[in-house]
């Protein structure tokens, strides 16, 4: 997965849907840790598209 910052409204939706716990909303940021099973929950969760499929 790839986040982009700068599209990004900081709701935290993506956090909430990502059965590996591997995405974190701190301080205005969201960071991917290791273990993303790529299942695209928070793809298709984003309201704004910050959340995106790198293929």
């Amino acid at each position: 997965m790839k986040f982009k910052a700068d599209m990004c409204g900081y709701c935290g939706a993506c956090v909430g849907v990502c059965p590996a716990h591997v995405l974190l909303l701190d301080s205005m940021q969201i960071t991917i840790l290791e273990g993303c099973t790529e299942c695209k929950n928070c793809v298709l969760v984003c309201p704004l598209g910050a959340m995106q499929d790198e293929n």
